[in-house]
């Protein structure tokens, strides 16, 4: 128990900063991980540390491109309309109407309350909110006006457990309630594909023409969007706050049009910028666009690798992760070797590592391969300086995963690579 009073004690237990992780991930015990967690001080959404939630919540923090300030009682919180459309009903009818030209909403209803309306933006943003108890009954006020129900009936059930839970143990007091994003199926991910389908084209659009949506989804100009991208003359209507916000690459090209001024032009109709992208199709431009808006993107063999490379060159590596993910998905002896000289090229340690250990596996039908016997030389021509014995990555990591497999069925591979190595002059 000396060890629980030292994290109880010691550690700096606050979520999203370095000290309150390390609290976790030092922690010398199970035990002493649980009763962390259990003190919901770092939620099991810090320690995933989803890089898409992360982006949210910064954005509503640091307020890049926000286009709307409340000011509420006097205190000024940005916001973002395209997010607070997509996630309310109420904020989608106020900026549809009596809100549509206004970039300052003044808040001065007497039971508002800024620290509520602080609470409810983070919601909406990231689909989890910490708050004390003492304000929670102005803040289901509050997102009841804003109609958010699922809000409303997730702060009612752990308000009431928080109470039950006080009157089951005397001499404890519940001072704040937590509501986490969920895992999977929460409102989040679905409300931001809305932002996804405004922003395409009418030929790549997926709603049929007599959907029910939302009728600003139906308008030839998304009301919220701010910049405008072009590619083979299809305009895609998207927002500076995620693209730049996402993407260190579409920051620049965006934000700097002085760069290459002839990318960049203004739409007579909007006067929004226009961003001429050609080094995308737009096949390719959609899926980068999915992933930047909803981090999700549905492949296909015949556009994967176009996607992988788009990806590189508009630094999105959780997009290549994800390309690199559904790669590994197709591998045979006919594309393997290829994949891994993409793994390489585009720094996918796992897909490499995939690769290996397919080739591992299907040792007897890869052994006659001569792209892996190409692969093979010119892993060894890489090795400066190369002794007569000397390592060969391919070859050592095909090793590597052989030691998984039963004695017998090792000692067979690793004498068809022995043999193999002698055919091509090589030890390794």
């Amino acid at each position: 128990m000396s060890h629980i009073s030292v994290a109880k004690k010691r550690a700096r237990c606050e979520a999203n900063t370095f000290d309150g992780e390390r609290c976790i991930y030092g922690a010398l015990y199970s035990e002493i991980r649980n009763l962390l967690r259990n003190f919901k001080v770092i939620s099991s959404q810090t320690i995933r540390r989803e890089l898409y939630h992360e982006f949210l919540r910064r954005l509503l923090e640091c307020g890049h491109h926000a286009d709307v300030r409340f000011i509420v009682h006097g205190v000024e919180l940005l916001a973002h309309k395209c997010v607070l459309v997509a996630r309310s009903e109420y904020f989608y009818e106020m900026f549809s109407s009596r809100w549509r030209f206004r970039n300052v909403v003044q808040v001065n209803h007497p039971m508002a309350n800024a620290d509520a309306f602080r609470a409810v933006l983070s919601y909406l943003y990231t689909e989890q909110l910490e708050a004390p108890i003492a304000l929670i009954e102005d803040i289901v006020r509050l997102a009841k006006q804003c109609k958010l129900n699922s809000l409303v009936s997730r702060l009612e059930s752990r308000f009431t457990n928080a109470d039950f839970f006080q009157t089951t143990k005397p001499g404890v007091r519940v001072t704040s309630v937590l509501v986490e994003a969920p895992q999977e199926g929460g409102e989040l991910a679905a409300d931001m594909a809305l932002l996804a389908e405004e922003a395409l084209p009418p030929a790549f659009a997926l709603w049929v023409q007599d959907a029910d949506l939302p009728s600003f989804f139906k308008l030839d100009r998304p009301p919220t969007a701010d910049v405008i991208f072009l590619v083979d003359e299809h305009r895609f209507y998207c927002h500076r706050a995620f693209f730049c916000g996402r993407s260190e690459y579409f920051r620049i090209l965006v934000s700097d049009p002085l760069n290459e001024p002839e990318l960049h032009d203004k739409d007579e109709d909007s006067g929004l910028d226009v961003v001429h992208l050609r080094q995308f199709t737009p096949t390719v431009f959609l899926a980068v666009l999915n992933y930047i808006y909803k981090e999700s993107v549905e492949f296909d063999e015949d556009m994967v690798y176009d996607v992988l490379v788009a990806a590189d060159i508009s630094l999105l590596p959780g997009l290549k992760r994800l390309c690199g993910t559904y790669i590994s998905q197709l591998l045979d002896t006919e594309n393997v070797t290829t994949a891994l000289r993409t793994a390489r090229m585009f720094d996918l340690g796992r897909l490499e590592d995939q690769c290996c250990l397919f080739i591992a596996d299907h040792l007897e039908q890869m052994i006659d391969n001569s792209e892996l016997h190409m692969l093979i030389m010119e892993d060894a021509g890489n090795v400066q300086g190369r002794e007569d014995v000397d390592s060969i990555d391919v070859i050592d990591n095909v090793r590597y995963h052989l030691t998984a497999q039963s004695m017998d069925e090792a000692h067979d591979k690793l004498q068809l690579i022995d043999h193999l190595l002698i055919s091509l002059g090589l030890e390794a």
